[in-house]
């Protein structure tokens, strides 16, 4: 899209959260559904949420690739009008008992079992189309394939505990392997070319309606990861190829103790003397996918946090210094400046600010982080700039009517600030808040628009359990809701 930053709003709502009688969101009918939704609802922004392959605990923050997407995304109707799968086959398959909780056991068993009949039932292998897809993303896709092939081959484990020979990736071995295991190599680059075919059309149809995609990208990868398994040497890994140290964030108002991410650290160094070349192939896929993108962590790029492999928690990491420019001008060959987020909520430094700002790139503002009772907080609509993407709240916040129902104090002050007699009137405070700020871009997730409690939170920051399940519900999103809130788009200038 042309202007893909100006001045207007946004829904944030991850894929994997929309309706669909399958157990989990995918790019089918629901999708077009909600980008009309938002597109009668006056808005101009759907952010999602990473849409890699997930791995451990779900998370799309720790995922087997950062380059490939979630085949559990795939629409599956979508497949049954191509003469793929029987529409029977669909609607007979246990996909849990509550459908605004996706359960991932039986997605995982489910889904997978139908893309491997879809597979076995296409005549893909020498179209046009499937052969442009595999040479456009030869340079992730093969590994990829073999990855996920050799993950079922040897029960799931991590590639750390494969046989010596693939885990090392000795040249006899890769090709053993490829032979052993050619048709399921086959079927993830089937999942690949369905889940890209799908997400394209999903998202030019966005762009159609005057809706730009924000994206969103994980600083690290997932140490159980295509990317790590091929690429060892870009990463700080012993000669076990173990973690050194491991990512994470000291103590903040999400945990005590810190955030213990777990995944390995890039060697920053071997990237620079290959040109970043792997950070340039990123995001390239990332300026080809969405419109705008948020680098998730973005502090991450000018000091991370280094955790010593083996600690229980993030009390005991150190700052280390990050790659910072030289690193953003090498991306900077691929993707545009303007079309950058950066994630700079945490540590903030204002060597981090200063580079965020020179670089060009919008920041994050977080409202539900406003009210402590300074004036002068930076996530205050009257202090914000305009090179801003303001928040109600993120992925991982609690909603506005489940943080403010346990603050009594926060809760004062922010109904006061918004202008309003009860809390329960905070979500719609919070948007005119923000829609009425100078911020370029407003965003509110759908659980804060539709004024939900925190049954409905989607992530728990340092936790395994129960995360990334929440789902909206079919008739949530009313026209009603649509028309109310264009009002609102229409006074404030967006």
């Amino acid at each position: 899209m042309e202007n893909c930053r100006g001045r207007g709003a946004g829904v944030l709502l991850p894929v994997s959260a929309l309706p669909s009688p399958y157990g989990i969101g995918s790019l089918g009918d629901a999708a077009y559904r909600f980008i009309d939704w938002l597109y009668e609802a006056g808005q101009t922004y759907w952010q999602v949420l990473p849409m890699g392959p997930t791995g451990f605990g779900n998370s799309p923050y720790q995922s087997y690739s950062a380059f490939a997407g979630n085949p559990y995304l795939i629409d599956l109707d979508t497949l049954a009008q191509q003469g793929l799968l029987a529409p029977e086959e669909l609607t007979k398959t246990d996909w849990g008992c509550d459908p605004a909780c996706i359960s991932y056991d039986k997605v995982a068993e489910h889904r997978l079992r139908l893309l491997q009949t879809a597979y076995e039932n296409s005549s893909h292998l020498h179209s046009a189309g499937y052969t442009a897809f595999c040479r456009q993303q030869a340079h992730w896709l093969e590994d990829y394939a073999l990855f996920m092939a050799c993950k079922a081959h040897f029960g799931q484990r991590d590639w750390l505990q494969w046989e010596q020979g693939i885990k090392d990736r000795e040249p006899s071995a890769m090709m053993n392997y490829r032979v052993l295991l050619k048709e399921k190599i086959q079927f993830w680059k089937f999942c690949q070319y369905h889940f890209y075919l799908q997400w394209h059309s999903v998202k030019a149809y966005a762009n159609e309606k005057g809706i730009a995609v924000i994206g969103d990208i994980p600083i690290y990868l997932a140490l159980d990861s295509a990317d790590v398994w091929a690429q060892p040497e870009l990463f700080l890994l012993d000669g076990e190829k173990k973690p050194k140290a491991v990512a994470g964030v000291p103590p903040d108002v999400f945990s005590e103790t810190g955030q213990l991410w777990g995944n390995p650290l890039y060697d920053w160094a071997q990237m620079e003397r290959r040109g970043f070349a792997w950070w340039k192939r990123r995001m390239a896929g990332c300026a080809l996918m969405y419109d705008l993108v948020r680098i998730d962590h973005f502090i991450g790029l000018v000091r991370y946090y280094a955790i010593p492999a083996g600690e229980e928690n993030a009390v005991n990491g150190s700052w280390r210094q990050g790659p910072g420019e030289k690193l953003l001008h090498a991306i900077h060959e691929e993707i545009a400046p303007d079309r950058i987020i950066a994630e700079d909520l945490g540590a903030l430094t204002a060597e981090v600010t200063a580079l965020r700002k020179k670089m060009g790139y919008l920041g994050m503002k977080v409202l539900q982080f406003g009210f402590d009772g300074n004036p002068q907080n930076s996530h205050l609509p009257h202090n914000y700039e305009r090179d801003t993407v303001a928040y109600s709240g993120t992925h991982d916040n609690e909603t506005v009517i489940g943080y403010f129902s346990a603050r009594q104090e926060e809760q004062d002050r922010a109904c006061f600030y918004c202008g309003i007699k009860t809390p329960e009137a905070l979500p719609v405070g919070f948007m005119r808040a923000l829609y009425g700020s100078v911020a370029n871009i407003a965003v509110l997730p759908v659980q804060d628009i539709l004024g939900l409690s925190n049954t409905a939170r989607m992530n728990f920051p340092s936790t395994v359990e129960g995360n990334w399940q929440w789902r909206l519900q079919s008739g949530q999103l009313t026209e009603a809701v649509a028309r109310d809130i264009k009002r609102l788009v229409h006074i404030y200038g967006r």
